[in-house]
């Protein structure tokens, strides 16, 4: 357990969180934490072990360094056991590409249970592992793992947690009007928004100065045809449902009610773009010029119930197939570190798959 500045618990045996949490100061210690955040950026599995590897390579090679001999020679001969190993480790692989689907299967499942056999969810690595490989099987060929979605939801058992076909992120704040708004769709198009549709407040230290009362009007009506123009645009545009990254104000709520329309406002940033990977269209800063091209698209769009959340989730995405793991837990400490331990595991099973060798 590691608690920072501010006072938050991180409960971990990841090598790599452990070693970013902490105040590393010598030359050498931040050279092992580089090479840890490496080993997790590029395999996503193994920071402990390369973190203790590179540490014992040191003890090892000091007695050699007060003896008088050079680095290059010790380097040199880290380098002859390199060639040993990679040739011992090529000896022991085996062709994945080259066995049956099922056996491939179990394989890959055993892959993803030793990555967990190390973390707090060893326990349940079998239940877990079988998770991990449905969701990467969703993926396309080339494998986008940014395409894999993990959203928490407390309460339940870990083995409650379970996978969806599609995007799912958690509905986000609602205004007045919310309720009237469908909460299913069929082949609906998209629009995906980085504009705030609300009145907005003035500025800080903003000023307006009028003269009458008929020229704050003029101000306040203007206000709101730019509003309702910018609606009526999205409503004409033949889009069923509007997503934005920045806040969709009751007004606008209640307009898409009245019409049939579904909106989300404050869509996470991740998600938004997730969404848009997967179903098409584009994130557009103005509705000016909005054409059907910009639109993306799915089979379906509906909001749920999981537990004491509410999802919004669109299944059949047409550009990229896409998943998200919903994980369910108790304590918010231990579903972090299991968040962290499937991310791990899902980029190392990824080069697994896309390897012709294990």
């Amino acid at each position: 357990m590691i608690i920072d500045s501010r006072g938050k618990a991180t409960i971990s045996n990841d090598g790599a969180t452990i070693l970013k949490l902490l105040d590393v100061v010598h030359p050498a210690a931040k050279t092992l934490v580089d090479i840890a955040r490496a080993q997790d950026a590029e395999v996503g599995d193994g920071t402990t072990k390369v973190t203790i590897l590179a540490t014992e390579f040191l003890k090892q090679a000091r007695p050699f360094l007060e003896e008088g001999v050079h680095p290059t020679v010790i380097v040199r001969a880290f380098r002859i056991a390199e060639k040993m190993s990679l040739k011992k480790v090529e000896e022991l692989a085996c062709h994945i590409k080259k066995i049956a689907p099922s056996e491939q299967r179990q394989m890959l499942e055993k892959c993803a249970a030793t990555s967990l056999s190390s973390k707090l969810v060893a326990a349940h690595k079998g239940f877990f592992a079988k998770l991990v490989v449905d969701a990467v099987s969703v993926l396309d060929d080339h494998l986008p793992l940014k395409m894999i979605g993990i959203k928490k939801v407390s309460g339940g058992a870990l083995e409650d947690s379970f996978l969806i076909s599609g995007v799912a992120f958690k509905k986000t704040f609602i205004y007045a009007g919310f309720e009237m708004q469908p909460k299913s769709y069929k082949f609906p198009k998209i629009a995906l928004l980085n504009i705030e549709l609300e009145l907005k407040a003035e500025k800080e230290n903003a000023e307006v100065r009028v003269h009458s009362v008929e020229e704050y009007q003029k101000i306040v009506d203007a206000e709101w045809q730019i509003l309702y123009e910018k609606l009526e645009i999205l409503h004409k545009s033949g889009a069923k449902i509007v997503l934005s990254k920045l806040p969709i104000g009751d007004v606008a709520t209640q307009y898409f009610a009245d019409r049939d329309m579904f909106c989300a406002g404050r869509v996470p940033e991740d998600d938004l773009s997730r969404t848009q990977m997967a179903c098409g269209g584009s994130v557009q800063t103005t509705v000016q010029g909005l054409s059907e091209n910009a639109l993306g698209s799915c089979e379906i769009f509906e909001e749920i119930q999981i537990g004491s959340e509410r999802f919004n989730i669109f299944k059949g995405c047409p550009q990229a197939r896409t998943c998200t793991i919903i994980l369910r837990g108790g304590a918010e400490q231990f579903m972090e570190e299991t968040e962290r331990s499937l991310h791990q595991v899902h980029q190392g099973f990824g080069r697994c798959i896309a390897a012709v060798e294990v």
